[in-house]
């Protein structure tokens, strides 16, 4: 072994331990105890089992599964569709009012995740200002309600991964050539079709970084709805909890979990067959 190759491994191996030791490792044994038997008082059995695994063949479970990857795409959908035209906005503008729009997009983070999901709550409440706002002006029916619905989880959840979406546009935007607009202009392209035939395949590596930050952390989602969902907007985060804190059915906890991570991994293992550049 060369000095080079030597001194590569030493560089990588601490966070190689690190991810081994934190991720790796909790992995393994979530997988573990997905084939262990769950005792009837709660916890963990003796021995090893399939009925945990078993269970994820019922059809609750791939309603639920089918309910997730739809929330999560309509999801990703929506904050791509957004974050485009923002994106093209933020790139063109002065280096001054560039990094000023940077930091309002930054913002939000500042604040704690589960206090801006609440004021969410509070903002979407049936008593609330914009729920009477509404009625007066006869949107919305006398019992309807803005919470517990499929809206409200993708609308706070676009709230929620907005930036995330932005800020990988907004990298690749930032090395596009706009001199391609123009010259997709002189040669009679219109405006709208100049921007979604020149601009968004130039930023098409920008999209996938983006949809992958938004779509893999939106499969797990949990707080989201939890807070302004409903029994009919359960994700698979919502039934591990309920699996784990509520019923301590640790082994089928255990196997949605894993489940999860195989389902989180696919996008990733999609993203590093796309051939760069």
């Amino acid at each position: 072994m060369n000095k080079e190759r030597r001194s590569e491994i030493l560089a990588t191996a601490p966070s190689f331990l690190w991810l081994a030791m934190f991720v790796l490792v909790p992995v393994l044994i979530i997988f573990a105890i997905a084939f262990r038997p769950a005792l009837p008082a709660g916890g963990i059995g003796e021995g090893w089992s399939l009925d945990a695994v078993r269970s994820l063949a019922e059809p609750a479970y791939l309603s639920l599964l089918l309910r997730t990857l739809w929330i999560s795409a309509l999801t990703t959908a929506a904050c791509i569709a957004l974050s485009l035209p923002v994106a093209y906005a933020m790139a063109r503008l002065t280096p001054v009012w560039r990094s000023r729009v940077l930091l309002l997009v930054i913002v939000p983070f500042w604040t704690n995740f589960v206090i801006r999901v609440f004021a969410w709550q509070q903002i979407l409440h049936a008593q609330g200002y914009l729920a009477e706002l509404l009625r007066g002006l006869h949107l919305i029916g006398p019992n309807d309600r803005l919470l517990g619905n499929l809206g409200a989880v993708v609308l706070v959840s676009v709230y929620t991964y907005l930036p995330f979406s932005i800020l990988p546009l907004f990298a690749a935007a930032e090395k596009f050539d706009f001199g391609l607009l123009d010259a997709a202009r002189d040669l009679g392209a219109k405006p709208a079709r100049a921007f979604f035939g020149v601009f968004v395949p130039g930023v098409r590596q920008g999209i996938i970084t983006a949809f992958l930050v938004v779509f893999i952390p939106m499969l797990g989602s949990y707080v989201v709805p939890d807070m302004v969902g409903g029994t009919g907007t359960q994700m698979i985060g919502n039934k591990i909890a309920q699996r784990n804190f509520s019923d301590r059915n640790l082994p089928e906890a255990a196997a949605l979990s894993g489940a999860l991570a195989l389902l989180v991994l696919a996008p990733m293992f999609l993203r590093r067959k796309e051939k760069p550049q």
